[in-house]
């Protein structure tokens, strides 16, 4: 059995993440995990507090791994996963002056086969509790610059409308495996 390789679809709010990752799967046959983040917000109707943002890091990763166990029992070639432990500890940093995940985060970070940073050049729209505004995707944009930056995994910037932001995604995907 291969297993699955985990594709990290990030990027500040309203930048199209759960959108991309339910394409990508489509088009690849493959899973994608959502956002467990979204989940919580609608299950108690509130944001995360400070101290339960290490909760969403460790259920997100429970998701990945158990679509991860899945896609490679279906022979699925990838997980696209709509987020990463990474974004929690970074909106940790921003909402609540907390750097006390990037540790966690960044070492989950490395089971990546391929990130996908997406731009922050489509329409911004409100999503219920999760969004902030915005005003906080470019500086929230940068400072996942900054944690990529630091690592080695491969990256990608996705930008532009529509199609061509898929195909864009599809290009990425494509050229660090031999999947056509």
């Amino acid at each position: 059995m291969t297993e699955a390789r985990l594709i990290c679809i990030i990027g500040a709010e309203s930048t199209g993440k759960t959108t991309l990752a339910r394409l990508l799967a489509a088009h690849f046959d493959s899973l994608w995990v959502p956002e467990y983040l979204r989940e919580f917000c609608v299950l108690h109707g509130r944001t995360p507090t400070r101290e339960e943002q290490a909760k969403i890091i460790e259920t997100q990763q429970q998701s990945v791994q158990a679509a991860q166990q899945a896609a490679s029992e279906e022979g699925a070639p990838f997980v696209f996963c709509d987020t990463a432990p990474l974004l929690t500890a970074i909106y940790s940093e921003f909402v609540f002056g907390d750097a006390g995940l990037y540790a966690r985060a960044r070492a989950l970070h490395a089971d990546y086969a391929l990130t996908l940073l997406l731009a922050p050049d489509i329409a911004w729209v409100a999503d219920g509790l999760q969004r902030d505004g915005e005003q906080v995707r470019l500086p929230v944009t940068k400072m996942i610059v900054r944690e990529l930056a630091a690592m080695t995994q491969p990256v990608t910037t996705v930008a532009g409308q529509g199609a061509a932001r898929l195909q864009a995604a599809i290009e990425a995907v494509e050229a660090i495996t031999a999947y056509r």
